[in-house]
């Protein structure tokens, strides 16, 4: 969150969720966090792989997914996605993040997969 707080600091709201992204990752690795961005999920069907298309943001330590976004707010389908990509993948926490607000604090939403196996 600490990362997010300063990309918003510097930045400010108002830019695209890829501007966000890639200062993300930069301040991720400048706090020497690892990280994977737009990283392949597919789908598990039947012992079977599928790539449907599924991209997660940015996967932090192989075990937290940040979605980012700058709208408006967040809605109820932006939280459905990530717990969406949270039972795919099998991890447990996930954040979301808009970056289109005043206060970055406001725009961070903690999401847990109450169904990891």
């Amino acid at each position: 969150m600490g990362a997010a707080i300063e990309v918003h600091k510097t930045l400010g709201p108002g830019l695209l969720e890829s501007a966000y992204e890639q200062c993300m990752c930069h301040e991720l690795g400048l706090r020497g966090l690892s990280f994977e961005r737009q990283k392949e999920l597919p789908v598990s069907y039947k012992g079977m792989k599928l790539n449907c298309g599924y991209r997660l943001d940015i996967v932090v330590e192989k075990a937290i997914i940040l979605e980012l976004k700058s709208c408006d707010k967040i809605e109820a389908i932006h939280r459905a996605q990530l717990l969406t990509y949270l039972k795919i993948s099998g991890l447990s926490l996930g954040l979301l993040l808009n970056f289109n607000v005043p206060i970055m604090r406001d725009g961070i939403v903690r999401i847990v997969n109450k169904f990891v196996e």
